[in-house]
């Protein structure tokens, strides 16, 4: 997790730290399968291998009012709270799937990030109705 503060109008941007638990996870438990199904566990270590380079690349970031999504430091788009209508991080012992839902979209993300400082920011910047 980094957190920067901007003296303009001192407000936090909280970028939310990788997390590789979800692709390790997928990666290690294809191994079994490559004796049963071995195009099944190819299936599976290429997902968690492609999940790994996403964990690697892709960064959150809060802001006050928006959600950042990043790719190496550049923007590839942004979620303003404003148009938030719910969020949930599903299975909050074990989170794997954080889905919230815009005006006009619905986004599900696997939670390739630090899930615990994910629900800090979500529960701070957009609070549940």
């Amino acid at each position: 997790m980094t957190i920067s503060t901007s003296s303009v109008n001192a407000t936090q941007t909280v970028e939310l730290s990788p997390s590789y638990a979800i692709p390790l996870v997928l990666v290690i438990s294809s191994v079994p399968f490559f004796v049963i199904q071995p195009w099944v566990a190819g299936l599976i270590s290429l997902f968690g291998l492609f999940l790994m380079i996403q964990s690697a690349t892709i960064r959150l970031k809060f802001t006050d009012t928006a959600l950042d999504v990043y790719r190496s430091d550049k923007l590839i788009r942004r979620f303003p709270y404003a148009e938030w209508e719910n969020w949930r991080v599903f299975w909050p012992a074990l989170p794997i799937l954080f889905y919230f839902k815009e005006v006009k979209s619905i986004h599900f993300l696997p939670v390739l990030f630090d899930a615990k400082m994910l629900q800090v920011c979500l529960e701070q910047r957009c609070p549940r109705k």
